[in-house]
């Protein structure tokens, strides 16, 4: 998928933009997690995917709570 966005970078996308790249990504962590039962490695790609994850999912929080 190429470069993994910085918090910033996320909390300037607009809420569609950010729903778009959580199905991209959710998508892409499933391919992975396969990749890696079949014994193949996947390096920290996984862990990378997951923190975006995180970062985009925190960051819908803080917006719907009024904290940014």
């Amino acid at each position: 998928m190429g470069k993994r966005p910085k918090a910033k970078e996320i909390r300037e996308m607009s809420r569609e933009e950010r729903e778009k790249l959580l199905r991209e990504l959710r998508m892409e962590l499933i391919k992975l997690e396969t990749k890696r039962k079949s014994h193949e490695s996947v390096g920290s790609d996984i862990r990378n995917i997951r923190r975006t994850i995180a970062r985009i999912l925190t960051i819908n929080r803080e917006e719907e709570l009024g904290i940014r």
